[in-house]
């Protein structure tokens, strides 16, 4: 591609890397974020209720505060799988059922395309900082409050 004299070139690549390191900011603005709660513990989550934000979730992100993750709702129960393409920060996955019960929890390798499936049929996943629910005492049977405050997968 030849750059114009209108365009220079170090305008371009100056602009090229501005957008790419806003990115991750305007796809985290774009998501809703509601308040859940596991156990004792508060937690902030955006919610990834389109295809495309399930699709692309914590990809690209370098940093996740503690108390933040990222929920994922599925259109229907099933046997869901995560994997971590293009994901930077080292993750935990807890699989939700429909009334909101952990059915199992995977810790996640950055930058793996391994999948990390559901015990059961899921309708929710819960990603936080890797180790958060280990931390925390939280397994398999816990219950994830304000499910009923999420907005309807698309």
């Amino acid at each position: 591609m030849q750059m114009s004299a209108v365009f220079p070139r170090s305008r371009f690549v100056s602009a090229m890397l501005c957008a790419a390191a806003l990115w991750p900011l305007a796809a985290s603005a774009q998501m809703p974020v509601a308040e859940l709660g596991l156990g004792m513990y508060r937690i902030e989550a955006e919610v990834a209720h389109t295809p495309q934000t399930r699709q692309t979730g914590l990809m690209n992100r370098h940093e996740m505060p503690q108390q933040r993750g990222m929920v994922f709702v599925f259109d229907m129960a099933a046997r869901h799988c995560m994997w971590m393409r293009n994901t930077f920060i080292p993750l935990s996955v807890a699989f939700l059922d429909e009334e909101g019960r952990i059915l199992n929890i995977a810790d996640m390798t950055p930058h793996s395309e391994d999948n990390h499936c559901a015990a059961a049929p899921a309708r929710y996943a819960l990603e936080m900082n890797q180790g958060w629910f280990a931390a925390k005492g939280i397994g398999a049977g816990a219950r994830l409050r304000g499910l009923e405050r999420l907005p309807a997968p698309r």
